[in-house]
């Protein structure tokens, strides 16, 4: 059987005595977009900061690409290809979005000019083309948001790690996003995201993981995951689990 690209191994991280992510071993395929949800602490932001270096697991390996990268610094780990976005985005606000952009797309590109044309073609991807020269600090949330993505694909990623990239967005501005992430997917980045959005979930990924409590309780299509009793009792609640869940109803 082919290596998954990430493959996590009995990973736990331990805060004093309590444990915030607790024995997750779970693969990440290349290509299809995979969601990560749970309930508000479960541990899935921590899970993100250990695949991305900036918090070593306490216990357990991690693999990309067959090699480990267990602890290894946030630096290396995108060198290698694995970058993560962040719940609240924080762009350097005196910095026009072309420019912002442009600090990701220096890791390979060396002039500033071939940075700023690549910004420019990447602001295009994720819906900023037309805010080039518009200082950061002056987005709304919508386009802040596409900015922090914009930042991470900069910097050419295969893995790239969503970390609530839809939270506090309306419905209109979420049905706007969904394509945008579908089409990072088709150009063949490989996603992972965490979200509470379960439309968008539904929508875009084809392997759910549910945290609760720092454990993986449930994992599988997202149609099989939303009928899991578990998964209900934990997280959804029955009434989102039968707004989810196709015609006939959940199954268990």
């Amino acid at each position: 059987m082919a290596e998954p690209l990430l493959r996590l191994e009995r990973v736990s991280r331990r805060f004093g005595g309590l444990f915030a992510v607790d024995d997750v071993s779970l693969a990440i395929e290349t290509g299809p977009i995979a969601a990560l949800i749970g309930p508000n602490g479960a541990g899935k932001t921590t899970l993100f900061s250990i695949i991305s270096g900036s918090l070593p697991p306490s216990e357990g390996r991690i693999f990309y690409r067959g090699t480990s990268i267990t602890g290894a610094p946030p630096h290396l780990v995108a060198r290698r290809g694995i970058v993560r976005t962040f719940q609240i985005a924080q762009p350097f606000g005196s910095l026009t979005v072309q420019e912002n952009i442009a600090v990701g797309a220096h890791r390979s590109r060396r002039s500033r000019g071939d940075a700023l044309g690549a910004a420019a073609e990447i602001a295009r991807m994720v819906g900023l083309g037309d805010l080039l020269g518009r200082p950061a600090a002056s987005l709304n949330l919508a386009s802040s948001k596409r900015l922090e993505v914009a930042r991470a694909i900069a910097t050419e990623p295969e893995l790239l790690l969503l970390d609530e990239v839809l939270a506090g967005l309306n419905p209109v501005e979420v049905a706007a996003m969904v394509p945008m992430i579908r089409a990072l997917a088709d150009r063949g980045i490989t996603i992972v995201m965490i979200e509470h959005v379960m439309q968008a979930v539904m929508s875009l990924a084809e392997r759910v993981f549910v945290l609760v409590e720092g454990r993986i309780v449930a994992e599988g299509a997202p149609q099989a995951v939303v009928g899991n009793p578990r998964v209900i009792e934990a997280y959804l609640g029955h009434g989102a689990a039968a707004r989810l869940a196709p015609a006939g109803g959940t199954h268990g």
